[in-house]
């Protein structure tokens, strides 16, 4: 069974909102084993728009993906961090096919 993954963009309007949703959050991705790959690191950006803080989490399933964003956990974390930022979240299957060589 392939990972599933986040891959979260994220602009920060209010700081201190944001902080309760950061305080929230941790009990869901831990319940549904996520792990992060890429938190807010120095990125560029030399295509398309970005927003200021992009994130990657990987979780064991895309299943597991997709009921952990489901879960009541996360959905009351969500509801602190709505009034504090703007997000754009894609819930993705992993891939296990062919690289190039």
């Amino acid at each position: 069974m392939s990972k599933g993954y986040w891959i979260v963009r994220i602009d920060v309007a209010d700081q201190e909102q944001f902080k309760k949703y950061a305080a929230a959050a941790p009990g869901a991705l831990k319940k549904y084993g996520a792990r992060f790959l890429v938190r807010a690191g120095i990125f560029q950006n030399p295509e398309g728009t970005a927003r200021t803080r992009n994130t990657l989490v990987e979780f064991p399933t895309y299943q597991a993906a997709l009921d952990c964003w489901s879960s009541r956990e996360y959905q009351d974390a969500i509801k602190l961090r709505l009034p504090a930022s703007t997000v754009d979240l894609v819930i993705i299957e992993g891939y296990d096919g062919p690289q190039p060589s």
